[in-house]
């Protein structure tokens, strides 16, 4: 687990190393996930997560896709993505530092209820793609630094978890329906439904076409204009998120690769690096 002495803030703490990232997950908050990270190389693919991904910028610049826009998260704003929603990531100029939250859907709406202090219909969601907050964003600096000191005492580590997540639904928050790119009924609801039930499967055009009662062609534009994806892509990407869910439960790297689909434990590898940030080994340690 890091300590504040590995704590990145500026490109010049990596300026002769490149790259540099750290992971780590708090089970004590419904496994959330934490990430510490210069990127001057990596790239993220178009990929989603089940849950959302909270990401305060430092230093340079994160430019990304989302909701089909192209977006740029500079110092003192956080990059904010919800579950299930599709985005990329990538430098812009020379670099980026950040440090990115993941919390589950249950702590997110746990929170919103205290907060509130009365039952939330449906999920917490935020309609900004990038949210400037300077002071809030220097809360999640904090924070994430508290979780991984081992001095900090329980009662200061919940408070501050408390605190800025409260803040953060407070200030910026939305309930009710949110937003929904494309239409997913019919044939692609079947298509998309066919890919989750069967993501360990080389499920061929073919057979998806024909399950969604559509030609390939008429598939695969009708698919990437809803989705934002190809069918291939999509299908990946639940392999991906499945392969999330074994690691962060014990399972070993070439385990999950022959669970999830994957050709073997590299194929495995390069997916989840490009899409995570780390290899499958980091995260699951």
């Amino acid at each position: 687990m890091p300590s504040q002495s590995t704590a990145f803030t500026t490109l010049e703490d990596a300026a002769e190393r490149g790259d540099a990232v750290r992971f780590w997950r708090e089970q004590r908050y419904d496994g959330l996930e934490c990430l510490s990270a210069i990127f001057r190389r990596h790239r993220y693919v178009p990929h989603t997560h089940e849950t959302y991904a909270i990401a305060a910028v430092l230093d340079g610049c994160e430019a990304f896709s989302h909701r089909g826009s192209r977006h740029y998260a500079s110092p003192g704003s956080f990059a904010m993505v919800c579950p299930d929603e599709l985005h990329d990531g990538e430098p812009a100029g020379e670099g980026f530092v950040y440090r990115v939250l993941y919390p589950t859907v249950d702590l997110m709406r746990s929170v919103a209820e205290d907060t509130f202090g009365r039952p939330v219909a449906g999920t917490p969601w935020f309609d900004r793609s990038v949210i400037d907050d300077p002071a809030l964003a220097a809360d999640l600096v904090t924070l994430q630094i508290a979780l991984s000191d081992p001095a900090v005492t329980l009662l200061e580590r919940d408070a501050r978890l408390s605190r800025f997540f409260s803040a953060l639904l407070g200030r910026w928050g939305c309930y009710g329906e949110p937003i929904r790119l494309g239409d997913e009924s019919g044939p692609l609801t079947k298509a998309r439904a066919y890919l989750d039930q069967h993501f360990e499967r080389d499920v061929g055009l073919d057979e998806l076409a024909a399950v969604a009662g559509l030609n390939r062609s008429h598939l695969v534009r009708s698919f990437r204009k809803a989705m934002g994806t190809t069918p291939h892509a999509y299908l990946t990407d639940r392999r991906y998120r499945a392969a999330r869910r074994l690691l962060a439960a014990g399972e070993g790297p070439a385990e999950v690769a022959a669970a999830c689909g994957f050709y073997d434990q590299s194929h495995l590898n390069r997916v989840f690096k490009a899409r995570m940030g780390v290899t499958p080994g980091a995260f699951r340690g």
